[in-house]
C-alpha cells in the first residue's frame, strides 16, 4: 500500500514559520508530482502548492512569497515551508502523490496560527 506521512503540523503565533514533511513509501527510482493541499474551518479543500518531477512548482496566489515547495527525491519527501504564517493559513494540511491517474493521500496535520 502507498503510504505519506506528514509532520511538522502545531500551533504557532502570527508571523512564525513552521516546517511540514511528508514522506512516501514504495521506490524512488520514479519521481512523481507531490503536493499540499489544505482544508481549513468551514472552508473546501484547496491546493497550497505543487511540485513536479522535474522540479516545477506552483502555489496558490494567497501564499506566494511566504510558502516554499521543495522535495528531496534520495528521500521520497516533500517539504512545504512555511514563513510568515497569518490566521488564515490555519488548516489541515494534507499531502498528496499524484502517480498517473492515481492520487494518493496522507492524514493531514493540523497547523493552527494563533495568538
Amino acid at each position: 500500500q502507498v503510504q505519506l506521512v506528514e509532520s511538522g503540523g502545531g500551533l504557532v503565533q502570527p508571523g512564525g514559520s513552521l516546517r511540514l514533511s511528508c514522506a512516501a513509501s514504495g521506490s524512488i527510482e520514479i519521481i512523481y508530482t507531490m503536493g499540499w493541499y489544505r482544508q481549513g474551518p468551514g472552508k473546501q479543500r484547496e491546493l497550497v502548492a505543487r511540485i513536479t518531477s522535474g522540479g516545477t512548482t506552483n502555489y496558490v496566489d494567497s501564499v506566494k512569497g511566504r510558502f516554499t515547495i521543495s522535495r528531496d527525491n534520495a528521500k521520497n519527501t516533500v517539504y512545504l515551508q512555511m514563513n510568515s504564517l497569518k490566521p488564515e493559513d490555519t488548516a489541515v494540511y494534507y499531502c498528496k502523490q499524484d502517480r498517473g491517474p492515481l492520487s494518493y493521500w496522507g492524514q493531514g496535520t493540523q497547523v493552527t496560527v494563533s495568538s
